[in-house]
């Protein structure tokens, strides 16, 4: 599967088939959240088999059900942790889906105190959220995105890579499918992306970034 064919079959799934997750797959994403705690400086942790954390009445208002598998987004706090996470969250999302997986990032809808019991909060570090992992009920359904000319800028004809990154970062899950990010093209490859406001919007940030530079190709552009 490619990247692209991943970003294009990745949609958020709320409800789980109760079958575990392989072992190999579990040492997989073990193996590929320690690069991203290492390379994000982060505390990213995948808790498996808990039911506690999707059993509430948060979870019941956000639509969850049977979700007994999750990768908790943790780090100390600053003022990138958000964009940093998001970053490195959807790189396992990504994998996930390459696994065969399915995920649905959350941010509200489930118990943090239960969370909290079963992970590990160093001094100065933040749960911020979960992404939620697991076989799907379903595949999913593709939510309708904003017209792609509302989320760039720029001054001259798009280069092929640049159009292709905003393909990868209009496909991007957001909080409530706001989209609020603007991408901007300075000189010839230079990209500009800012969160435009909204809950969660940093954190949205890194997710669309990182599927930008996925197929736009990080050896054509530099990040403003």
């Amino acid at each position: 599967m490619t990247m692209l064919e991943t970003i294009l079959a990745r949609h958020s799934v709320r409800a789980y088939l109760t079958k575990p997750i392989e072992t190999e797959t579990v040492e997989r994403l073990e193996e590929e959240i320690r690069e991203c705690n290492e390379e994000g400086m982060l505390h990213l942790q995948l808790v498996t088999e808990e039911n506690d954390a999707f059993s509430g009445f948060m979870a019941h208002y956000g639509k969850f059900s049977n979700v007994r598998n999750y990768i908790a987004l943790v780090g100390k706090r600053d003022k990138e942790l958000d964009e940093r996470l998001g970053w490195y969250g959807e790189r396992l999302v990504l994998l996930a889906q390459m696994l065969g997986l399915n995920t649905c990032w959350v941010g509200l809808t489930f118990s943090r105190a239960a969370a909290k019991k079963r992970i590990q909060l160093g001094k100065g570090e933040e749960l911020r959220g979960v992404i939620a992992i697991g076989y799907g009920l379903t595949q999913g359904v593709a939510h309708e995105s904003r017209p792609m000319r509302e989320c760039f800028r720029a001054d001259r004809t798009l280069p092929e890579w640049f159009g292709r990154g905003m393909k990868a970062a209009m496909l991007a899950p957001t909080a409530v499918n706001q989209q609020r990010f603007r991408f901007t093209l300075i000189g010839e490859n230079i990209v500009k992306a800012e969160a435009t406001g909204g809950a969660y919007s940093k954190m949205d940030l890194g997710i669309v970034k990182y599927h930008f530079a996925q197929l736009a190709g990080e050896g054509n552009f530099n990040w403003a």
